[in-house]
Order: C-alpha cells, then structure tokens, then sequence
C-alpha cells in the first residue's frame, strides 16, 4: 500500500514537469512526431491515429501511468481515448511523456475502437527529455530514442497494423518493470 501511495505521489510531481513543453496540446504533439524522424512517415500511409500529448507516469516498485488523447482518421477527429498503465518491478521515479498510435488499415482501427485494447512488457530509461527504450508486447518489439522536443527521434516499424511511439518530455525514471497499457475508445 506505501509503493502504490508513493507511485501516485510521484504522478503528481510528474505531471508539473510537463510544463517544460510550453505549448501542450494536441497539435503540437503531431507537430513533434511528424518532425521526429521515422514516425513523421506514418502520417502520409496510415489510416489513422491516436495521440496522446500528455501521460504521466510514476513508480515505486509499483508503478502507473495514465494520459488522455484523440483519435483521427485522416484528419477528422472521431473519438477521444485513455491510456492506463500499470507496471511491476524495479522502477523508480516520475516522468511525461507523449504516445502516438498508429493505425495501418480500418482493420487495425476497428480493432482499437471496438472497446478495450491492451498490451506492452517494456524496460526503459528517462533523464529530463533524452530517453532510450526498448519495448517487447504483444504488438511487438521496438527500439527507440529520444532527445527534447525539437530533437527527438523516432525508430519503428509496423506490427500487426500497428506502430507506436513516444517522445519524453520530462522527469527521472529508471524502469526495467513488466506491465501493460489499456486503451479505452469514446466515439464523437
């Protein structure tokens, strides 16, 4: 009961740490991915997407995460979703960052808007806004870095009709933790 007091303690001090990314909404989130190397190609051959400017995370052993966003197709915004994290394991600290999520094809679409969607088992390392990351699920694997807003990068590929990255914004975590993220899905 002390780690999951802590953990939210920490989502706390996280979500002020944002405020280093003056400007947060969603349209300069996309602005970030679309600049941010191989996600900015996803724009041009996805179905659609779902962006997440802001998540904070905290943990103590144990730990979570939770963030709220929008989905698109093409450039039509259809319904709003929530991420909700929950991890395990030797983790320590606080961060925000953004996720993007996208759709290869309507099937993929379908299949996150049809109600909860859930995966990932990641292990990753943040400092400020440079963040390294490797991340095992049932979508997949990936491998990725990140510096600020301005600098960041993105490596990633297609898997199973979809594609997902994230850009650190803040905070100090340290994280080699096994969880998952669940996705809920409200239409407009």
């Amino acid at each position: 009961m002390r780690a999951l007091r802590f953990t939210v303690l920490l989502m706390f001090f996280a979500v002020p740490v944002s405020s280093a990314w003056a400007g947060d909404d969603y349209a300069e989130a996309v602005q970030v991915f679309k600049n941010a190397g191989e996600s900015g190609k996803f724009f041009k051959v996805a179905y659609g997407y779902a962006i997440f400017p802001n998540i904070g995370k905290g943990g103590f052993v144990v730990g979570g995460a939770h963030g709220s966003g929008r989905v698109y197709t093409g450039s039509k915004h259809v319904g709003n979703a929530s991420m909700t994290q929950l991890s395990v394991g030797a983790q320590l600290g606080g961060q925000v960052f953004s996720e993007i999520v996208f759709f290869q094809d309507k099937r993929s679409f379908d299949e996150f808007t049809a109600g909860n969607y859930e995966f990932s088992a990641e292990a990753s390392a943040v400092a400020i806004t440079a963040a390294a990351n490797a991340t095992a699920s049932t979508g997949g694997s990936s491998v990725g870095a990140s510096g600020g807003q301005h600098d960041a990068v993105t490596d990633g590929d297609w898997h199973k009709g979809m594609a997902i990255f994230t850009v650190a914004k803040g905070g100090l975590m340290y994280q080699a933790a096994v969880g998952g993220q669940k996705f809920s899905y409200k239409p407009l």
